[in-house]
């Protein structure tokens, strides 16, 4: 089993960009554009690299390597957006792993591309500036469209074999990892649990105990072997339910109108483990999205915009609208799935606004769009 910080080390330390690994101080794919280079880049290190994995490494400085770090990116439908835009797509996960010099919330992220055993890659349809049909290729550090003398060939079996047996986890690591785990987040409860004899599962958060039911809040759970950080939220609520064979998360999230808020369940995610050393991912879709009164939403939707208005002209704000401002994002969130169609291109057009005038309404607003990518892309 392959240790993900390790294997990160080893990319970093020895290689150059090239037709099998990338790296990225971010990844934005809630825009068209993020969205389209990060499908250019896909598809270029498949084509350049059918017989391997290739990888790409997001939170890292290009110029001298240093690990700055990207907010934890939960997203198990992103193999859902390869599929709808690329023809021939590869298997494709992202990873967030932790490393110690990084806040908790922090993570370097890992995009795994799988083998594609030959087939040629392209966009099935166009995106942002980069037609339907095209053909991308590493050209040394860069991902280029290729129109003629278009070849698959395997050149790195040999030095990606190296890499990633360099990378396999031991009995030290393991040890260091669940140690780590316990000291940083004994605050926090934290618990750790073996599954098949070989695999460990560590886990904290803030207990709420609520009738019959255990919920947590500031979760924090990693599959210890990889280094992998399977969950993290501030925010939300997470059921955790554990048998000697799985590990199932149920995650809530809060939403409403006028300090009446309740919480949905929003995806369940099941970690099954099996006898020969393998495990397993599964994750549903449980949100059904709330329905509000439409002349309530209305009322909402106008105050909203009048906010966004003042935002966007410098206006300053009471103590009543800068509480209002952290709600937007939410608010905005709920108009759309109520079927107000501007309210996702309002949602939007907020992003450096909030980033620059109030850091709470912007984690609001970042929570907001990872629940909407989570449903687009289900």
């Amino acid at each position: 089993m392959i240790n993900k910080r390790l294997l990160i080390k080893n990319l970093l330390a020895h290689n150059d960009e090239n037709s099998f690994y990338d790296k990225k101080r971010r990844l934005n794919i809630d825009q068209k554009e993020g969205k389209a280079k990060f499908l250019k880049h896909v598809c270029a290190l498949a084509n350049s690299n059918p017989q391997n994995n290739s990888y790409i490494v997001i939170g890292v400085e290009d110029e001298d390597n240093s690990i700055g770090g990207v907010d934890f990116f939960d997203d198990s439908k992103i193999q859902n957006l390869i599929n709808a835009y690329l023809s021939n797509p590869p298997l494709v996960s992202y990873e967030n792993i932790p490393f110690p010099h990084l806040p908790d919330h922090l993570v370097v992220g890992l995009v795994t591309i799988r083998p594609n055993n030959g087939k040629l890659c392209s966009l099935k349809k166009n995106i942002w500036k980069y037609y339907g049909g095209s053909v991308f290729f590493r050209d040394g550090s860069i991902s280029m469209p290729k129109v003629y003398d278009i070849e698959i060939k395997d050149t790195n079996s040999q030095l990606v074999a190296a890499i990633e047996k360099h990378a396999h986890n031991n009995i030290e690591l393991t040890l260091d990892g669940v140690f780590d785990f316990m000291n940083k987040r004994k605050d926090y409860h934290p618990n750790y649990k073996v599954f098949k004899e070989y695999f460990v599962v560590c886990w904290a958060g803030k207990i709420k105990k609520t009738k019959n039911e255990t919920f947590y809040s500031r979760v924090d759970i990693e599959l210890i072997n990889e280094q992998v950080k399977l969950f993290y939220s501030d925010l939300d609520e997470v059921s955790i339910s554990i048998d000697n064979n799985s590990f199932k998360i149920v995650e809530f999230v809060k939403l409403g109108l006028e300090d009446k808020f309740h919480y949905y369940p929003l995806e369940e995610v099941i970690i099954k483990f099996r006898e020969n050393a393998g495990y397993e991912i599964e994750s549903q879709l449980l949100f059904e999205p709330p329905q509000f009164d439409k002349k309530i939403l209305h009322h909402i939707y106008n105050a909203n915009n009048a906010l966004l208005a003042k935002l966007k002209n410098g206006v300053s704000f009471n103590r009543i609208e800068e509480r209002d401002l952290i709600n937007l994002p939410a608010t905005y969130l709920i108009c759309y799935f109520n079927q107000f169609g501007e309210a996702l291109d309002k949602l939007e057009s907020c992003k450096e606004l909030l980033r620059l005038h109030n850091g709470k309404a912007y984690l609001a607003y970042k929570e907001s769009m990872r629940i909407l990518r989570k449903v687009k892309y289900s």
